[in-house]
């Protein structure tokens, strides 16, 4: 082939082929230097947000801090005009933030729904037992997790109690240098042979994620049985109030303990708790507190209970959107009646949620035609669900067309992906909830190494890609 063949061949390559380049190297000039003051934010947000309450509360603090105001105080009729910056909270754990637009809503809206709810242990609401000169708390475990990730791990205990005197306490205990933290324990490899023989999913049951909380014996009953039982009891009613069926009306959630953290030599990747989905719930927090006087109103969503399949009234199967544009739309200079239904037959939105990178020691369970690599922007997904696509959203032909247009007239770069091979696996989003009311949409989202770990992997310019894509949607 001569020169001029090979040129042409180049040519018509780049005309035609898409680029499998990293991020890294297409960003623009003084783009690198805002991906990783971006990451710094996000490493924060993660630290102080470790559960869907958590989460939550830290969206408010940051919405209020930007203009944004409670709904419910905003007169009716004329309480929203274009430009308004508004937030709804729901049961502490479900946030929507809005900026109105400058068309009317029936015109539809731009939406990103993403979910900060993250898999964790859950205490029992009888926890506490002593045996063989230990104090111990049972757990459940809560969404999609590998057991034996869980045990010989630092962990921090996060939650709400409700006391019998009506007094709600938070506790967060594991966090500081100065605290203390739990662990569940594993079994010594010199006792282990008849456990190693099992497989990884028979090797640790549920009930065996039981947690280490104590061992110091009360004192000065040498009659009593249960001592060291008996002495956590009373060091935590001395320390909250609590007495043990006060267990029963409480939240508390075992997390990894310690701070999000840059990872590898070149810091260029985040290692940390929680980044399903809590990744998307920053960025696109970010994208709209950075928003003003949108075409469309924009919204953003944070809901919980993804990893259980979006149930209760706190989930993205609820009804919570449709009561939230109603208020809205009841708040706006047109009060008389409003076709709910219509408004969400007209919006779009993406249904903001990780998918798998490619791990080079697993590169068996990808199709590597279609799979996700780390590095190269945020990934557009069509569909989700698993083997046939089953419990997917598939997104249409025409509204995958808009968001490509909307992502490369704004320079996002982006890449497509597919949850591994066809039969290996695959995943949910909220995206069929949101379907459901008839909104188009698509899932988008970093991809990430380690799903559902105690510590997952990102790269700082999928996230940052991330808010770009959020950002150029919410505005279109």
């Amino acid at each position: 082939m001569t020169e001029k063949e090979e040129s042409r061949a180049q040519k018509l390559q780049k005309e035609l082929s898409l680029p499998k380049k990293s991020a890294w190297e297409r960003l623009e000039a003084g783009e690198k230097e805002r991906v990783f003051t971006f990451a710094e934010g996000y490493k924060g947000f993660l630290s102080r947000a470790k559960t869907e309450r958590e989460a939550a509360r830290a969206a408010l603090e940051a919405a209020r801090g930007r203009g944004f105001t409670s709904l419910m105080d905003l007169p009716a009729a004329q309480g929203l005009q274009p430009g308004s910056r508004f937030f709804l909270s729901w049961r502490d754990k479900v946030v929507l933030l809005g900026v109105m637009g400058a068309t009317p809503m029936e015109e539809g809206v731009r939406l990103v729904g993403a979910h900060v709810d993250a898999p964790r242990l859950d205490l029992k609401p009888m926890p506490l037992y002593e045996k063989d000169g230990l104090a111990m708390f049972k757990t459940h475990y809560y969404g999609g997790i590998k057991k034996y990730q869980w045990t010989a791990l630092p962990l921090a205990l996060h939650g709400v109690i409700m006391l019998r005197d009506g007094r709600r306490i938070e506790v967060v205990v594991g966090e500081d240098p100065g605290d203390p933290i739990f662990s569940v324990s594993d079994l010594l490899p010199h006792l282990a042979k008849e456990q190693m023989k099992k497989n990884m999913e028979e090797a640790l049951s549920g009930d065996d994620l039981n947690l280490v909380v104590g061992s110091l014996p009360f004192e000065g009953d040498d009659e009593f049985k249960e001592k060291i039982r008996l002495a956590i009891l009373q060091l935590l009613n001395q320390r909250y109030g609590l007495i043990e069926e006060d267990f029963i009306t409480a939240e508390l959630e075992l997390v990894p303990a310690g701070s999000a953290r840059d990872l590898g030599f070149d810091r260029s990747l985040v290692g940390a708790y929680g980044q399903d989905d809590r990744v998307c719930g920053y960025t696109a927090l970010q994208a709209i507190l950075e928003l003003e006087n949108p075409l469309h109103t924009a919204l953003v969503l944070l809901v919980d209970k993804e990893e259980i399949g979006s149930t209760g009234n706190t989930g993205a199967h609820s009804r919570f959107l449709e009561y939230a544009l109603t208020e809205m739309a009841a708040r706006t200079n047109k009060p008389g009646f409003f076709n709910v239904g219509r408004i969400m037959a007209a919006s779009q939105a993406i249904s903001a949620d990780v998918t798998a990178g490619v791990d080079p020691t697993y590169e068996n369970v990808f199709d590597m035609h279609n799979a996700s690599l780390m590095g190269h922007g945020v990934v557009l997904n069509k569909y989700s669900g698993s083997r046939g696509k089953y419990d997917a959203n598939d997104a249409s032909a025409e509204f995958m067309g808009r968001l490509r247009d909307i992502f490369n007239r704004q320079h996002v770069i982006w890449q497509s992906g597919e949850m591994g091979k066809v039969d290996a696996g695959g995943g949910g989003t909220i995206a069929k909830f949101l379907a459901y009311f008839g909104l188009d949409v698509a899932d988008c989202g970093p991809a990430l190494l380690s799903m559902h770990a105690p510590l997952e992997i990102a790269s700082k310019v999928d996230v940052y890609m991330a808010y770009r894509a959020y950002r150029a949607f919410l505005a279109s």
